[in-house]
């Protein structure tokens, strides 16, 4: 890691309590802005019967896959977890109210906060995405209603740019 990256590490610390508060208000006053619509890429479905439960202990415990709150909540959407690669890099995988379960490979806002605004370089990544999923991802839509993950919106996240997995 880079010295900038280390800077870039620390910066990041601090401004995770306050980004909820400081995304809100830059939405409202329409500084930035965000597109609702499910993101590009889908992998494929939850299995019938799978929980939201069963597939966080999963990819956490095999994948280390976790919470960051930084993402954008896209309508309808359940879950929102990473996997870092690296300080640059990350998994991003969302699964839906529907059991639709989509997900890209991108940079991290903390290393190239600009880039992952603007979705640059974002990638398919579906071979990966399949692998992380195991039997959790099917081919076939099973009716189902999923409903959020209540740790989604929380300001700690459980997947940090140190690389630490704090679960709680």
């Amino acid at each position: 890691m880079t010295t900038l990256d280390r800077i870039k590490q620390k910066i990041w610390k601090g401004i995770y309590p306050l980004f909820p508060t400081v995304q809100s208000t830059l939405l409202r006053l329409h500084i930035i802005w965000h597109n609702k619509e499910r993101q590009r890429f889908h992998i494929g479905w939850l299995k019938s019967g799978a929980t939201l439960v069963e597939l966080k202990k999963y990819l956490s415990e095999r994948w280390g896959f976790g919470n960051h709150f930084v993402a954008w909540h896209d309508d309808g959407q359940v879950l929102s977890w990473r996997r870092l690669a690296s300080f640059s890099e990350q998994w991003h995988l969302r699964v839906y109210s529907d059991g639709e379960i989509r997900g890209h490979y991108e940079k991290t806002p903390e290393a190239h906060p600009f880039e992952h605004f603007n979705e640059v370089g974002e990638a398919d990544r579906t071979n990966d995405f399949k692998m992380f999923l195991g039997d959790f991802c099917v081919a076939q839509k099973s009716p189902m209603r999923l409903f959020p993950d209540p740790t989604m919106t929380d300001p700690v996240s459980e997947v940090t740019v140190a690389g630490e997995l704090s679960m709680k």
